[in-house]
């Protein structure tokens, strides 16, 4: 399955031309809010009032790219918590109005399937339509879920994406149960602080994925997932992910890593960087903030680099010797759920 396009909006300047380290924003605190673009030649004025930021969001990645690229047969979101804000104004609402006539607006968007809905009947797209919500590896299941119908052949090209929005409720939520960092850490100084908890993130990112190579930016060769592991069981996991690819350790010659600042959970990452001992190794959560479907914009990540752009300085752990041809992603969300992405040169 090959990365035809691409558009991400994350807490870095992305969406227009890609990620560079002279304009890398630095965070501080323990939200990284998006940078969103103007929306006024996406989305009617009227509408925009109206729509929820993740909805948002994932109009503002998806649409440019359904409209440079008309023949996309479905689409596929993989989301843990989007629209979550509006929901929670729904349920709120219906305390406010004490179950009387209530608005709309909040109940339509606070779904995640919401943004292939809008995306759908904006495009008059009558194709596949699904949205995964299974937390941590909801991006990993929407890639399988394009891998299959291209396997089949139910389909030639499909977008797949994220969506995820800093909730409040949610925020407070994850803050009283130690996710989140209690001093103040710049983004600079995230990976390597070796305190408890991160920092929150939020984004959108969209690819065109197609059966044919032609134009295409990189492909994702293969995508596998591991929950609550026991001691062991990732590395083994990795073995049995390379060696179903064919591929040996030192088939790898560059890592991203999901490194989050989190001395509870990074030795994880730690562990899989000394299985591949000589490869570059790159962080990607101290651009982007932790959340369940970070791993969708380290994958934009690598299909950047993979394209030929050049990697900020920001992100690299470890260099290495060998050029960028063949990428592990590894990801995990709060130690739970484990998502491997391998990709390489189209």
């Amino acid at each position: 399955m090959y990365i035809r396009d691409s558009k991400c909006i994350s807490p870095q300047p992305t969406y227009a031309n890609g990620i560079e380290s002279e304009n890398i924003v630095a965070h501080s605190g323990t939200k990284y809010f998006a940078i969103e673009p103007k929306y006024s030649n996406l989305i009617p004025a009227g509408q925009l009032r109206r729509i929820g930021k993740a909805v948002r969001m994932g109009i503002g990645a998806g649409l440019p790219l359904l409209k440079s690229n008309p023949t996309v047969d479905g689409m596929i979101i993989g989301s843990a918590n989007g629209g979550l804000e509006d929901c929670i104004s729904f349920l709120n609402q219906i305390i406010d109005y004490q179950e009387g006539t209530l608005t709309p607006t909040n109940f339509v968007q606070s779904t995640p399937n919401a943004v292939t809905g809008y995306l759908a009947i904006t495009d008059k797209n009558h194709g596949y339509s699904n949205t995964h919500v299974q937390r941590g590896l909801a991006f990993e299941n929407a890639l399988l879920d394009a891998f299959l119908l291209i396997e089949q052949e139910q389909a030639q090209s499909v977008l797949v994406g994220n969506i995820e929005e800093i909730s409040s409720f949610n925020y407070n939520i994850d803050e009283k149960a130690g996710f989140f960092k209690e001093e103040e850490v710049g983004s600079s100084q995230l990976i390597g602080s070796n305190t408890p908890g991160t920092a929150c993130g939020e984004g959108a990112t969209m690819f065109i994925v197609q059966a044919s190579k032609e134009e295409a930016l990189a492909e994702i060769v293969d995508v596998d997932q591991l929950s609550h592991p026991e001691e062991g069981d990732i590395s083994l996991k990795l073995e049995q992910f390379l060696r179903r690819n064919n591929l040996r350790v030192s088939d790898i010659d560059t890592l991203f890593l999901g490194y989050n600042g989190d001395c509870r959970t990074d030795h994880y990452y730690d562990t899989l960087k000394g299985q591949l001992g000589d490869a570059s190794v790159y962080s990607y959560k101290n651009l982007s903030g932790e959340f369940p479907t970070a791993s969708a914009f380290a994958l934009w990540m690598a299909a950047e680099a993979l394209s030929g752009k050049t990697i900020p300085q920001e992100a690299l752990i470890q260099k290495g010797s060998r050029k960028i041809n063949t990428i592990l992603i590894y990801n995990h969300y709060i130690g739970l759920e484990h998502g491997f992405i391998l990709v390489r040169k189209a």
